[in-house]
């Protein structure tokens, strides 16, 4: 199995640079709407969960350098919306309003994102799986 490169991962650049370009030239710019309050959020996953992993393993709390398994990426979305929609907005009203959109571009991100970080275990399911019907 291929290493996960954490931070240098290609997706995880990806998603920090989309992240920032939005923020400083594109929000600046555009009204309300999807690059305003949705778009950063489907990237919540893809650019922090590496960071965040990488933390981890130097702490000893991973065992190893494989790319992020689905309960990882349950576990970080589940924390990352009750954080961010459910305790923050609660804590800093003034900085924050839960909204449920939110909570779904979390999700359609990780799901994105896993699929990405695992899609060598993904083709070799299918080819498996399209071998065992022939």
């Amino acid at each position: 199995m291929k290493r996960f490169r954490y931070v240098f991962d290609p997706l995880c650049l990806s998603a920090c640079v989309l992240y920032a370009v939005n923020r400083f030239l594109v929000k600046p710019h555009v009204g309300p709407g999807f690059f305003h309050s949705h778009f950063n959020d489907l990237l919540v996953i893809p650019a922090a969960l590496p960071f965040l992993l990488w933390a981890n393993r130097r702490l000893g709390w991973r065992r190893d350098d494989r790319p992020p398994t689905w309960r990882e990426v349950v576990a970080h979305t589940f924390l990352w919306a009750v954080i961010c929609e459910g305790v923050g907005p609660r804590i800093f009203p003034r900085y924050g309003v839960a909204d449920w959109k939110d909570v779904a571009a979390y999700t359609i991100g990780a799901v994105a994102a896993w699929a990405f970080w695992n899609r060598v275990l993904l083709s070799k399911r299918a080819r498996v799986m399209t071998e065992a019907t022939l």
